[in-house]
């Protein structure tokens, strides 16, 4: 008799091929872009993808500061903080984090996008985001890519 066997592929060390891959925020919609690499940092776009390994590719986002939300969304939406203490709520909004601190907007984007789990947390270890277009990484060449 016959069964099935349906084993979840596992990719050798030897065959994972990380890259590090360079994307310019500017002028680009948050969400989309967010979805993109998050896309990447998983390894979906490879065909030796596993869902349960980190098989995606090291991102360098540039430009932060000049992505784009649509709508009314840089002064409606609002990104929720609390330190634990009564009255300790925090509420701020895309446009007052983009003055402060600009690389926090496209790091939550994609961390929202990724599991929720050890394996989303180690895949988060693999984005750097700069405000400007300016970037310490190009010693690993990496390779420009665009949505």
């Amino acid at each position: 008799m016959d069964t099935l066997s349906f084993k979840t592929y596992t990719p050798k060390p030897d065959n994972i091929n990380k890259k590090w891959v360079l994307v310019d925020a500017e002028g680009q919609t948050l969400g989309r872009l967010a979805s993109h690499i998050a896309m990447v940092l998983r390894g979906k776009n490879k065909p030796g993808f596993a869902p349960h390994m980190d098989t995606g590719d090291n991102v360098v986002v540039i430009n932060a500061e000049k992505v784009v939300l649509t709508g009314k969304k840089i002064v409606q939406k609002e990104y929720f903080r609390y330190s634990g203490y009564p009255g300790g709520e925090r509420f701020s909004t895309p446009e007052e984090m983009l003055e402060r601190k600009p690389t926090f907007i496209i790091e939550n984007a994609v961390r929202g996008m990724l599991p929720k789990n050890r394996l989303g947390r180690q895949l988060m270890r693999n984005i750097r985001v700069y405000a400007g277009p300016v970037h310490p990484h190009n010693a690993q060449k990496p390779e420009k890519i665009t949505f």
